[in-house]
């Protein structure tokens, strides 16, 4: 038996059910748990939802960011050290403190416990202090998708003051170009990203990993037990972001409910009162569209498999673990043709023009005229990801580049 590894997994927030950074925790320990491997995981709030054998190390911040009291002022009694100052300031100066705050945090604790792991894998912090840790420990990059490229979609998308606040939010992506060089190797999901990694913040094509996502078919795999629900669209995707798309799903679905019945199920939660809230409104689809959060893994997976259709409408995808998901529910998806997910998907989705609603509208209305059609792309999606994608596979390779990563740490 291979020699097994004391493993540190380093996440900033780590939102259970979508955001793909808690996602990707859970299965990823859990698998490497299963291999024999010691895993503890760090990570800020939100913390992650982890399987047996899993040692959870809580790295609080000030959790601004919270769902129910985004950007609070914390009280004087909650601040204990000078980088809870820096976070509230960057947050108070329109930045988004996260990624630099955790990793100074982190590297405090790790400090801590020099001999107790072998090597350290940093899940898309790529903070200032992960060159700190290196100095005690072999650090193993991740990277789904740089940054840089919600950066340059939500500057597209913004107007007037809002795209000089956006440019201070997205401040840290400077930290993130400068770190990432530094990381070695970085494992990131597709052919895709490899390419804007390389381009937006530099690092070297011959220092990075190719390591797809896997899928957790214990969850995602057909239903046929359960009817499907009539007119059923669903989609996986955060409902304000303009780079996941939802706006173009929720025009085309207005323009589907002018013809027929059609209901669409978004698994996010969006802001209240904010743009895609007030889209709903405007396109009169309050009786039409359902938002969706908080739920467990069997929910979700029997939602996705118990619709008719599936929708990926993103501007931008580095890999998207949603569409991998729908794929192994059995669920036809409709997919955008753009970043990597052409490169998911192949010929196991039917793809459209990212941000074309007319289009969209049109494929998803031949979908639901068309049974034997929706059968032959679901099956279609269901034999790719049998044959690419699962979790203990993506694990063994991750364990190779941990080793990789040791040889090189300790050669030097």
């Amino acid at each position: 038996m291979a020699e097994r590894l004391r493993v540190a997994l380093l996440s900033y927030r780590s939102k259970p059910t979508c955001g793909g950074q808690g996602v990707y925790l859970r299965h990823i320990s859990r698998e490497l748990v299963a291999l024999g491997h010691h895993v503890e995981v760090f990570s800020g709030q939100p913390y992650p939802e982890l399987d047996e054998g899993v040692i959870l190390n809580k790295v609080p911040s000030l959790d601004l960011y919270n769902d129910d009291d985004p950007f609070r002022t914390p009280k004087l009694g909650e601040y204990r050290d000078w980088i809870d100052a820096l976070e509230v300031g960057t947050m108070w100066t329109a930045g988004f403190p996260e990624p630099l705050t955790f990793s100074l945090r982190v590297r405090r604790e790790l400090k801590k416990r020099q001999g107790d792991f072998d090597v350290v894998q940093d899940n898309q912090t790529l903070g200032y202090g992960m060159l700190g840790i290196k100095k005690y420990f072999p650090v193993v990059g991740t990277i789904h998708h740089p940054i840089s490229v919600d950066r340059r979609i939500e500057l597209e998308a913004a107007k007037g003051w809002k795209k000089l606040s956006m440019r201070r939010w997205y401040g840290f992506v400077r930290m993130q170009s400068f770190v990432a060089p530094r990381l070695s190797p970085i494992l990131t999901v597709s052919e895709s990203s490899l390419a804007d990694i390389h381009r937006d913040f530099g690092v070297p094509e011959d220092n990075m990993r190719l390591i797809p996502l896997g899928v957790d078919t214990r969850f995602f795999h057909p239903r046929p037990e359960l009817p499907k629900r009539p007119g059923s669209i669903v989609a996986v995707a955060s409902a304000d972001s303009p780079m996941k798309g939802v706006a173009t799903l929720l025009r085309a679905t207005a323009k589907l409910a002018t013809e027929r019945d059609v209901h669409l199920t978004v698994v996010s939660k969006p802001t209240p009162g904010g743009p895609t809230e007030s889209l709903v409104a405007e396109l009169s689809l309050g009786d039409r569209v359902t938002f969706v959060h908080g739920i467990s893994d069997d929910e979700l997976a029997e939602l996705i498999a118990t619709s008719e259709v599936s929708v990926v409408p993103s501007l931008y995808e580095g890999f998207s673990l949603p569409a991998v998901e729908h794929m192994a529910s059995g669920t036809p998806l409709v997919a955008s043709r753009t970043g990597a997910l052409p490169e998911v998907v192949g010929d196991a989705a039917i793809q459209v023009e990212p941000g074309d609603p007319e289009e969209l509208a049109a494929v998803l209305r031949r979908l639901l005229d068309s049974p034997e059609e929706r059968e032959a792309v679901g099956r279609k999606g269901y034999d790719r990801v049998m044959e690419r994608y699962a979790w203990p596979v993506v694990a063994q390779r991750t364990v190779e580049a941990y080793r990789e990563a040791i040889a090189a740490h300790t050669a030097r």
